[in-house]
């Protein structure tokens, strides 16, 4: 591959991959949990969406191609939106020639990495922050058809975009996508996006809470009755996973059931 990420190999290693080599490669991650397991996590799907990428590398190397088959479908485990990030790179080390055990190594260091910034990003920051702003447009009076698919029309878009920059940035650094990461707009976003996510549940609590209110009249006791006794068993039963933001997300969301329910 060249170092502007033009081909999916090395001068002389067979050739410019096609396009849709990438494109392919970018469908199945879509999907990568598809085939999720104990033994390999997200093993197999990486595999799956790492054939395309390394099509090329059968013809000008039928015995490297078949060991890098082979280590595509090791254990991996990480937030699914940045697996391309590893699969570009690991798939341009493999026609870099980089040695086997260096190429498994930087995979299983990735897993970490990843799966921590791609929680933060999405499940700790653009998520709760949508569900935030959705909940406020539907307590102004907006139509649930509107509210609900502007939220998933923005997440989707977002993911789409993320999953074609990390493949993409992946095959351009190879051996060197931890320099990349660093040095992209993700550390900078992952710093921004939890304040935001805080700032639009904060906005959207006393809104939400003030609408029910408003609806409920009397019967406004049992709905915080029944949002109380929840979360009271969501802390029994997560524990530690059920963090403050999604305790006010749970009850906002539950508080908007309650009131479309009992009206």
């Amino acid at each position: 591959m060249t170092s502007n990420g033009a081909t999916n190999t090395p001068a002389g290693a067979g050739g410019a991959a096609p396009v849709s080599g990438r494109l392919r490669a970018l469908l199945r991650l879509l999907a990568i949990q598809g085939t999720w397991n104990y033994e390999r996590m997200q093993g197999v799907g990486m595999g799956y969406a790492a054939e395309p990428l390394l099509a090329d590398l059968k013809t000008a190397d039928p015995a490297r191609h078949a060991e890098a088959v082979a280590r595509s479908v090791e254990f991996f485990n990480a937030n699914p939106n940045l697996a391309g990030l590893a699969l570009g790179a690991t798939a341009r080390a493999e026609y870099d020639a980089v040695p086997g055990a260096q190429i498994a190594r930087l995979r299983t260091a990735l897993c970490s990495p990843l799966g921590a910034m791609g929680d933060q990003l999405f499940w700790a920051g653009l998520v709760p922050a949508l569900v935030g702003v959705a909940l406020v447009a539907l307590s102004l009076g907006t139509a649930w058809s509107v509210a609900i698919g502007g939220l998933l029309l923005v997440y989707n878009t977002v993911r789409l975009w993320v999953g074609v920059w990390a493949l993409r940035t992946g095959a351009q650094a190879g051996m060197g996508v931890g320099a990349a990461i660093g040095a992209s707009w993700m550390p900078r976003a992952i710093a921004l996006v939890g304040p935001v996510a805080g700032f639009a549940v904060g906005i959207a609590a006393p809104i939400v809470a003030n609408w029910y209110l408003r609806g409920f009249g009397a019967r406004a006791a049992l709905g915080v009755a029944i949002v109380a006794a929840a979360g009271l068993l969501a802390m029994r039963y997560l524990g530690p996973a059920f963090t403050t933001v999604r305790f006010a997300l749970g009850a906002i969301g539950l508080t908007v059931i309650l009131r479309w329910l009992i009206r």
